[in-house]
């Protein structure tokens, strides 16, 4: 009984193909909606976890403006940060926009960081050729620098600027080493696409008497055991507490790996919202499987009360009407499948970004076009298996 339900409802299927296309094409908009979006988005996160997850775990970023009286924190402070248990190093930061002249090539706004040797130790593969800087180039605050390849494109095309010299702000650095832009550890350059512009990194000791500054406002607290980030947090809120007399909003502590679970949050709601917002599309599609059905069941009338006259039960008959939605609305969910991960894929190519296949997204779009034609033909179905034969039968 049920193999003859199936063959009769993809006939009747088959028979009126372009009404069958309309119907379904709700379903596939929903589902191809529901797949793109949820795959594109869970890879475009994905891949910007991923980054922040390899750059700043087990990583404090602390900021220390400082009170009227004491701006930033001193050489004793930063060593203060060092010593506290469980803390594998502390990278002081100093910023700033330089002028960088080489022969007649100048180029203005060029970022400058400062930075010890604390940072290289912790990014060995950020130097693609040459040296790091190292804690002699702080005691003495020598006149060397790190530059990236774009910097080394604006000034060296064609040429090797390792041991070579560039001036900037009116001072002269000899070139020791050149950073691989492909493992670039500044999140924010990496989100920004700054690493098409140039960049020079020069000991942060030397870049606080170039930028005429006496204390450090930022710097980037190592935790070597990530289990006891908490305990860590609180050592270094006594230290800053003491530096700066307990005044209120003096300094701020960024947790990466809170910021990492903050992320994950955000992530799981907006696909979660994308899937509700497409999944009105597929209420959609069940309204017009159910609008089709219920036609079908006026167009089929005599058909229903010569099957009942002969003997067909009613539950055979809204079994058949039941799987001709159900069918019409797996097909929609297959199509819509295949058009989402083609779309998804596209999206990826195009992004740049890694393609996911998401299980989750696949499950819930055909899962949930299979209950739409459960939810949508059975009242079509019911409706056809309770006709009166005598009144079918008069319409003929």
């Amino acid at each position: 009984m049920f193999k003859e339900s199936v063959i009769m409802s993809l006939q009747n299927i088959i028979h009126n193909k372009m009404r069958s296309f309309l119907t379904i094409l709700g379903i596939v908009i929903g589902v191809t909606a529901i797949i793109a979006l949820i795959t594109i988005v869970q890879g475009a996160t994905g891949e910007m976890e991923n980054q922040f997850a390899a750059l700043g775990a087990g990583k404090l970023s602390v900021t220390a403006k400082g009170t009227a009286l004491k701006q930033g924190l001193s050489d004793s402070d930063v060593q203060k940060l060092a010593i506290i248990d469980n803390v594998a190093g502390v990278s002081p930061t100093i910023s700033f926009t330089a002028t960088v002249v080489k022969d007649e090539i100048l180029e203005d706004d060029i970022a400058v960081d400062g930075k010890n040797e604390v940072y290289f130790n912790h990014n060995s593969t950020l130097i693609a050729r040459g040296r790091a800087l190292n804690i002699l180039d702080m005691q003495n605050k020598n006149h060397v620098c790190v530059i990236n390849e774009a910097l080394q494109q604006d000034f060296f095309m064609g040429e090797d600027a390792l041991g070579q010299t560039i001036n900037i702000n009116g001072l002269t650095y000899t070139i020791v080493g050149i950073i691989d832009s492909s493992v670039d550890t500044d999140i924010m350059s990496r989100m920004s696409s700054d690493s098409t512009k140039g960049k020079a990194i020069i000991p942060y000791t030397t870049a606080m008497s170039v930028a005429g500054v006496g204390n450090i406002t930022s710097l980037e607290i190592l935790v070597a055991d990530t289990t006891k980030t908490n305990e860590v947090i609180d050592s270094v809120k006594s230290v800053l507490n003491q530096a700066f007399n307990y005044k209120d909003k003096s300094y701020s502590i960024i947790n990466m790996d809170s910021l990492l679970s903050a992320m994950d949050t955000m992530t799981n709601l907006m696909t979660s919202l994308l899937a509700g917002i497409a999944s009105i599309a597929l209420l959609v599609g069940g309204i017009g499987i159910m609008n089709m059905m219920l036609v079908s069941v006026t167009e089929r009338t005599s058909e229903i009360g010569l099957r009942k006259a002969l003997g067909a039960e009613p539950k055979r008959i809204q079994l058949q009407f039941l799987i001709e939605s159900i069918v019409l609305s797996l097909l929609g969910g297959l199509i819509g499948m295949v058009l989402g991960l083609a779309i998804s894929w596209i999206a990826a190519i195009a992004m740049g970004i890694a393609f996911t296949l998401s299980v989750d997204a696949i499950v819930l779009g055909v899962g949930f076009s299979a209950l739409v034609g459960i939810v949508f033909g059975w009242a079509p179905a019911r409706r056809a298996s309770q006709l009166n034969p005598i009144d079918a039968l008069r319409s003929m």
